[in-house]
């Protein structure tokens, strides 16, 4: 049973930072579910406020229905109440449903809402997704709006007004005008999310626009990095920010954008680097080369001294 009602799970999820654990596979991409529960509890034993279970940085995109709930379940046992663990919801609407409604029986504290599969679609369209979604289930459910799925702000108010429970807003865009919209017309209605790749990036400046919190990747082999990071960037210490953007986080980017799919490849390749290895992903994505494994090794050292 979830620990969080949808209010609790939006002040929680506000007030730090988030991340998405990678699955583990293994030689023969299975995915192996003790080291996986490995992860979660030394990710959990760090103040982060939400774990996103079998998201994009999770390959959600790869795994069955049965091995998404499989993921969801191994999430919360390995969390253990420490740390609010969100499930995802993907696909066809009735395919969201069915894995909100197993997410709450597997004791998830809250749901992320991906966009549908493939189709594109109206706002009209969007905005009933959503309401199916959330009525649903009882837990807190975050829409994940990038891709074929962006929601205008007056869909996102009228999916507000039909759904209590709809409590988040992660921003897959990064439009500085639309969310300078969204956050003057809703306000503190929600709480918002910077969900673009390598989050930490655009956090600075999506802090003025009312994102308090973003998902962070890097989070997953260098933990306490990223929460000095996002401590730094809550505090509006420019100095700090720019350093360690400089130091860490830009050449870290260019790497991740030699080839597509590599945002997820490059995590991997990080807790690799860090001695906890978490499997090869998934096709059709392609882990980096040895060159670049190199690369990312030389760039992780630097700052992996302060990671226990």
């Amino acid at each position: 049973m979830t620990n969080y009602s949808p209010t609790e799970l939006v002040e929680t999820l506000g007030k730090g930072l988030l991340s998405f654990p990678v699955t583990h596979f293994d030689a023969d991409l299975r995915v192996d579910e003790a080291a996986y529960r490995e992860h979660l509890e030394w990710l959990s034993g760090y103040p982060v406020a939400g774990l996103f279970a079998a998201g994009g940085t999770g390959e959600g995109f790869s795994l069955t229905s049965d091995e998404a709930d499989r993921v969801v379940r191994t999430a919360v046992a390995g969390v253990g109440g420490k740390v609010p663990v969100l499930a995802p919801a993907t696909g066809a609407t009735v395919n969201a449903v069915a894995q909100v409604r197993a997410a709450e029986e597997a004791g998830a504290d809250g749901i992320l809402l991906m966009p549908p599969y493939l189709t594109e679609a109206g706002q009209r369209g969007l905005v009933e997704h959503i309401s199916q979604v959330c009525a649903a289930t009882s837990l807190g459910v975050i829409y994940y709006s990038r891709a074929n799925a962006v929601l205008g702000v007056d869909a996102l108010e009228q999916a507000c007004a039909r759904n209590a429970n709809l409590v988040g807003f992660k921003d897959g865009v990064g439009s500085i005008e639309q969310m300078t919209r969204t956050y003057a017309q809703l306000g503190d209605r929600l709480v918002y999310v910077g969900g673009l790749p390598t989050a930490e990036v655009f956090a600075l400046p999506l802090l003025q626009l009312g994102v308090t919190t973003y998902s962070s990747a890097i989070f997953n082999f260098v933990p306490q990095f990223a929460l000095d990071f996002y401590d730094a960037v809550r505090r509006q210490d420019q100095g700090t920010v720019y350093a360690m953007l400089n130091d860490f986080v830009i050449p870290y980017t260019r790497i991740r954008d030699r080839e597509p799919g590599y945002a997820v490849s490059i995590v991997k390749a990080g807790l690799a680097a860090v001695g906890r290895p978490a499997g090869p992903v998934r096709p059709p994505l392609s882990d980096l080369t040895e060159a670049e494994r190199d690369e990312l090794q030389t760039l992780v050292d630097k700052v992996a001294g302060s990671q226990a």
